[in-house]
Order: structure tokens, then C-alpha cells, then sequence
């Protein structure tokens, strides 16, 4: 195509310039271009013809209805360009650098692995992609995604574990606790499934430990009650065992990798629970669960001098908790004690493990006692040289990191060191109102007004209601053993707001709050009416429930 010729707008108005200037001197056009000639040389520089080729057009062919714009805008000016746009630099994000305080070192003479369990908090903060095994849904979820979204969830937790256990290789960790949440739902009655759709990535974690040599064990749920009364919770417990033995089995793991459940509560009468669960163990169970299947002393019901007999007995492998024991003591000398224990791990050819925590700072009443610390200061003194330690601690790794440089037992990679984050204070009485009721209420009047005191229910008599609860049913509210969970859909349900945007909450009636009273009363009488022998935790041993020892404060109603 030939390149079009384009007048600018100073060349039209030129034009009709000349024109209307022309009618008044000359009479025909070619007197008009003469006087143009003589006269308008300066115009005539305003004149710009400009040649462009539609190179456009040829390499297009198919848009030759496009617009090709014959003339420019008639305008006095040009049209200015719109200024660009500032791109923000983004800055780079430097490396956070922790304040890693020295530790005071100890000598130790242990050889064992230490471990934790189940989450790790270094790799949980990796963001955008954290790893942990722990991710989880509810069963509106699946009822309106389906079951095979559950199922996936499942296999990235799966994928993640081997992750986790080369992480842990990379860090000198060679013992792990696998979260029991790794298939969620797995073992539910309506909507359990089997784990072979996982078998590859199951077995790629189990071939990675066997490479490294590290151990996997589990600890199912405080839910898992072989000794209970009721038919529903025994095959409920019988269907979770299952569900983790065939996640080891698919692992490809030996036997070192155990399943640690509790005895669970007395339910009113320990003896009978005892002999319920023996003969669930005998008639009910697989030999692949009896194989794999350990017990553990707590520190509520069943101290190790109640499993002891029954481990014996049974050959079943007992995992001293140095915590519980601590709390709800053994009578038995701990060198004596350990021996015993440890003989029934050699028979069954399975490497023992014991478990170790420390209480919180503060903690003054055995259900403050029963949480965790983040960290433990120190081993245990009557600790055996090779075995597997696993620490139940709330900072993970980094409790096992705490122990690794006060012994020195491994070399640790110093960016993938937390510092400790300061305790939590137990809530306690305000001091100020102690000291104003024993003055008779008489005291320095404060120049600012104190703020009007609700009536709360008694801290002792919450902790009886729950200790009652726990010793029945062995089943609490706040589970130590706490492992990560995430949903990664489902959004927690809003709190539905006045106009004014506080929070509504629903009113309860008259007869309502009538029967609440009644039926706590009614516990609490009954667990007054109980008496339960006090752990040996310098309190007296005829302290009973409902009849609080200013030093100790209901130590003695929490255990039998």
C-alpha cells in the first residue's frame, strides 16, 4: 500500500487563512498562489507534510476495516502524554536474625535418641507452603465436598511426613511421634475409609526413615478406651487401632514403631476396668495390634504401680511418663521400677522409650501440674543410657534443640534455633481483695473507683467438677498430648452482632439455668462424698474433696 500523505491541523488553519485573505487582494486562484508564494514563507514553514507507511495493515490483512485515522486531531496543541506510572520497588526481605541466649551446659551419660511429637514449628511457619501432617476438615466439609476431599487432605499430609523426616535427618532428630490426625476421619464409623490410595507416599516416608534409621511411633487419642463399659467406645477404640496399625504396615515400619494409649478412667471401679480391658486385649484384638500395641501411665487414674501387674501379665510394654509419675507417683523405687519395665521391652524384642515433660512455671494445683512446659530444664536423673526419649514439650523440636546444647549431644544448626518465649502467669486472685478482706474490708481508699466484682464460681469447686469428669471417663477437656490441626476450607461460623455491633449472645431460660444448678450441685456432692487418696506431693493424705488445704488445694481429690 502506498504511504498516505497527512496535514497537520496547522497547516488547515493556514489554509483557510490564506483563503478568506485572498478574496480581498486577488480575484483568481492563481493570483491567490502567487501572492502565496511572495508573501507566506514563514506560513509556508508551518506546512508539514508527513509521510508514514501502514506497515500495520500489510502484515494484517485481515483488519483492513480497521481505522486508519485519515487526518490527526484538530487541536492548537499537541496532545501530551500521560505520564508513567511509578512501579514500587519491592524491598528485599532480610534474613530474621534471633537472639539466642547461651545455656548453662551438663554432663550426661545418656546415648538414646530424643524426640517430639508430631508438629514442627520451624517448618509449620514456612510460608506460602507451610509442611505439617496435620491438616484436617469437618463433617459438614465432607458432606458438601465430598469424601475425596478428606482423601486428599490425607495424602498431603502424607507427602509433608517426608519432608518432616528429612528435615530431621538434616538436624540429627532420628525418633518422631506421627501425628494420629495424618488421615483424617480415617477410622470414623460412617465415613472411614482404607489408606491404600496413600500407599506411595505412605511408603516413600516409611523407606526414608528405614534409610536414616529413625523411629516412628503414635500415641491414638485419649478417646482410644479399651476398658469401657460401653460397646460403642471399645469398637470405636478396636477401629482405631486398626486404622494405625495399617498406616505402619503400608510404611513398611518394624516393630519399634508402637502405639502408646492409656488406660483411660475407672468409670466408679478400677478393677473391673482393668479386667474389661484384659479381655478386650486377649479376645478382640489382632495379633498385628497386640504386636505394636503399648500402655503408658497417667497421672489421673493409673499410676505404673496399677499397669505394672497387668503388663506383666499380658506382655505388654509399659512407657514410663516421668511427668505423670511425678504427679501421681509410683511406690516403687525408680531404679527398681525402670528394671522391671524395661524387661518386659527386652522380651518382646522392641527398643523401650519413655516419655519426659516438666509443668509450667506457677503451676500450684495438679490440674495447673498436668500442662506441659515448653521446654525441659534437665534429664531425668535414673534415665537409661540407650533408649528413646520422646519429649512432650509445646516448642517441639526446639525443647529437643534446649537439650541437644545443654549436653551437648549433637551440633545444631544455629538459624534453625527460637528463643523461648517468657511463661504464661496462671490466672490468680487479685491480692489486693485478699488483702481487703482480712482488714474487714476497711482499707486505702484508691482514687480511681475499682471496677464492680462479679460473683464467680469457686476455682475449687471447677477443678472438682473436672476432676470427677477426668476420673470417670479418663476423657478431658484440654489434652495434653496437643497436636497442630488446620482446616484449610471451612471458616470458623461468625458470632452473630446487634446493630451496634456487639456481639449477640443467646439467653438461656429461667428453667434452664434452673437445671444447670441443679445438676452441678448434684456432682459436686457426689464427688464430696468421695474419699480419694492424695498423690505424694507433700499434701496430707487425708485431704478430701470439697475440703481444701490451703497449701495444696485439692491435691488430694484428683486421684485414686
Amino acid at each position: 500500500m502506498a504511504p498516505k500523505r497527512k496535514r497537520t491541523a496547522a497547516a488547515i488553519v493556514e489554509e483557510d487563512e490564506i483563503t478568506a485573505t485572498g478574496s480581498a487582494l486577488v480575484s483568481t486562484p492563481q493570483e491567490a498562489q502567487a501572492l502565496m508564494r511572495r508573501t507566506s514563507t514563514r506560513r509556508k514553514k508551518q506546512v508539514v507534510y508527513t509521510e508514514e507507511a501502514q506497515d500495520v495493515v500489510e502484515e494484517k490483512p485481515e483488519a483492513d476495516d480497521a481505522f486508519d485515522g485519515p487526518l490527526t486531531d484538530l487541536d492548537d496543541e499537541p496532545a501530551e502524554k500521560s505520564p508513567k506510572k511509578k512501579r514500587r520497588r519491592t524491598k528485599a526481605q532480610e534474613p530474621v536474625v534471633y537472639d539466642i541466649p547461651p545455656v548453662e551446659t551438663k554432663t550426661t551419660n545418656f546415648k538414646g535418641r530424643l524426640g517430639y511429637a508430631c508438629l514442627n514449628t520451624v517448618l509449620r511457619a514456612l510460608k506460602p507452603e507451610p509442611v505439617f501432617c496435620s491438616r484436617t476438615c469437618r463433617i459438614d466439609t465432607i458432606n458438601k465436598s465430598g469424601l475425596e476431599y478428606c482423601k486428599e487432605l490425607g495424602r498431603k499430609n502424607a507427602e509433608d511426613l517426608s519432608r518432616l523426616i528429612q528435615w530431621n535427618e538434616d538436624n540429627n532428630i532420628k525418633f518422631l511421634r506421627v501425628s494420629s490426625e495424618l488421615f483424617p476421619f480415617a477410622s470414623h464409623e460412617k465415613y472411614g475409609y482404607t489408606l491404600e490410595y496413600a500407599e506411595k507416599e505412605l511408603k516413600a516416608a516409611g523407606d526414608l526413615a528405614k534409610k536414616y534409621g529413625h523411629r516412628l511411633t503414635s500415641h491414638p487419642g485419649q478417646f482410644t478406651q479399651l476398658g469401657s463399659p460401653r460397646e460403642v467406645v471399645v469398637d470405636a477404640a478396636i477401629r482405631d487401632l486398626e486404622y494405625h496399625c495399617q498406616m505402619f504396615r503400608l510404611m513398611g515400619t518394624g516393630k519399634d514403631s508402637v502405639m502408646i494409649i492409656h488406660m483411660g478412667g475407672m468409670f466408679g471401679d478400677k478393677e473391673a476396668t482393668i479386667e474389661r480391658f484384659k479381655d478386650v486385649y486377649r479376645n478382640r484384638l489382632t495379633n498385628e495390634i497386640r504386636e505394636r500395641l503399648v500402655l503408658e501411665n497417667d497421672e489421673m487414674c493409673y499410676n505404673p504401680d496399677d499397669l505394672l501387674p497387668v503388663c506383666e501379665e499380658l506382655n505388654i510394654p509399659l512407657v514410663f511418663d516421668y511427668h505423670h509419675n511425678w504427679i501421681y507417683p509410683s511406690e516403687k523405687p525408680l531404679p527398681e521400677l525402670i528394671q522391671r519395665i524395661n524387661a518386659i521391652w527386652h522380651r518382646k524384642g522392641i527398643k523401650p522409650k519413655q516419655h519426659l515433660s516438666e509443668p509450667c512455671p506457677g503451676a500450684e494445683t495438679v490440674m495447673e501440674k498436668r500442662k506441659h512446659a515448653d521446654r525441659c530444664k534437665s534429664l531425668p536423673e535414673h534415665l537409661p543410657e540407650d533408649m528413646d526419649l520422646m519429649i512432650e514439650a509445646k516448642d517441639k523440636e526446639q525443647a529437643v534443640f534446649h537439650l541437644y546444647r545443654v549436653y551437648n549431644l549433637h551440633p545444631v544448626i544455629h538459624e534453625n534455633l527460637r528463643p523461648e518465649k517468657p511463661p504464661r502467669p496462671f490466672p490468680r486472685a487479685n491480692q489486693g481483695d485478699d488483702v481487703d478482706a482480712e482488714n474487714g474490708g476497711e482499707g486505702e481508699v484508691s482514687a480511681t473507683p475499682r471496677k464492680r466484682r462479679t460473683r464467680a464460681k469457686p476455682k475449687t469447686q471447677e477443678e472438682a467438677l473436672e476432676a470427677a469428669e477426668v476420673l470417670n471417663t479418663g476423657v478431658t477437656e484440654d489434652p495434653k498430648d496437643l497436636e497442630d490441626t488446620a482446616e484449610p476450607d471451612t471458616p470458623l461460623p461468625s458470632t452473630p452482632k446487634r446493630k451496634n455491633g456487639k456481639p449477640k449472645t443467646p439467653r438461656k431460660s429461667a428453667k434452664k439455668k434452673r437445671m444447670e444448678i441443679a445438676v452441678e450441685v448434684e456432682v459436686f456432692t457426689q464427688v464430696e462424698q468421695v474419699q480419694v487418696p492424695a498423690p505424694n506431693l507433700g499434701v496430707d493424705q487425708d485431704t478430701t474433696a470439697g475440703h481444701v488445704d490451703d497449701e495444696a488445694e485439692v491435691d488430694g481429690i484428683l486421684t485414686k
